[in-house]
């Protein structure tokens, strides 16, 4: 289907429900084609696994422990007195 730019503005969302359904909207400025209106094609909807990496990633005992003040200084910008 071909719309002129006027067309297109005053019926954007009949344009877009018809490009969801599959029909390619061409939009044209004095009858030259501008754009192409197409749905959007997501591919396969991948299921999500849960713990595929269990077991790879050790964290440290203490990896919540307070920073060292240094280093601590260093993230807020603060000059170690």
């Amino acid at each position: 289907m071909q719309v002129n730019i006027y067309q297109a503005k005053t019926q954007l969302s009949q344009l877009v429900d018809a490009a969801h359904n599959g029909e390619t909207v061409i939009i044209a400025k004095a009858g030259t084609p501008m754009a192409k209106l197409v749905p959007l094609s997501h591919g396969p909807k991948r299921k999500i696994r849960f713990g595929l990496m269990k077991g790879e990633f050790k964290e440290a005992d203490d990896f919540d422990a307070p920073l060292p003040e240094d280093v601590l200084a260093a993230f807020e910008g603060r000059s170690e007195a």
